[in-house]
């Protein structure tokens, strides 16, 4: 694993959305009116084109919504990339981070994580937290790996904006990671 600062999503912007939803709706549009000629004109292709254009107003709509910012990702500052290694779709869920974070960048990490794995389909109840706990592989001796875990953070499942996160870093397991 890398221990390279959290870059920003390339995802496109809500305003990339925005725009493809107009250009597809002009051309929605322009569909529209070839298939209204093809019904005056009798053209042979005259369902087809109702297909046609009736598929590019689904994408239409699709994008627009998109375009309202469905996708909202914030980066923190000092988070460390890491790897989501168990998520039962509920309540609990396990990151990998690298063996040399910092006090600092665990706890960015910690934020950004959980951030990151919010979602309104999650199951539980609205009172239900969402616990993510962050571990590193340690390898005491040579062919012996162990699990170490190093912090745990508590999120509200019901609110995508939670201003109480719960955050705990284990000291004493972070300083154990010296030792390797």
């Amino acid at each position: 694993m890398s221990h390279e600062p959290l870059a920003r999503s390339q995802m496109p912007a809500t305003t990339d959305f925005f725009q493809a939803s107009q250009w597809a709706g002009i051309l929605t549009l322009v569909g529209a009116a070839i298939t209204l000629m093809g019904f005056i004109l009798k053209w042979g292709i005259r369902f087809r084109l109702v297909g046609a254009t009736s598929f590019m107003g689904v994408l239409t709509a699709g994008l627009f919504a998109l375009g309202l910012g469905l996708f909202t990702r914030t980066a923190i500052p000092g988070a460390v990339r890491y790897s989501v290694i168990y998520d039962n779709g509920a309540t609990l869920a396990a990151i990998a981070v690298p063996n040399q974070i910092t006090e600092s960048e665990l706890d960015a990490t910690l934020r950004q994580a959980a951030g990151d794995l919010f979602s309104y389909g999650r199951a539980g109840s609205a009172s239900a937290q969402l616990l993510i706990r962050a571990r590193t592989i340690t390898h005491p001796e040579p062919g012996v790996s162990q699990p170490l875990y190093l912090g745990q953070v508590k999120r509200s499942l019901a609110s995508r904006e939670d201003k109480n996160l719960e955050v705990e870093i284990y000291s004493q397991n972070l300083a154990q990671l010296t030792k390797f």
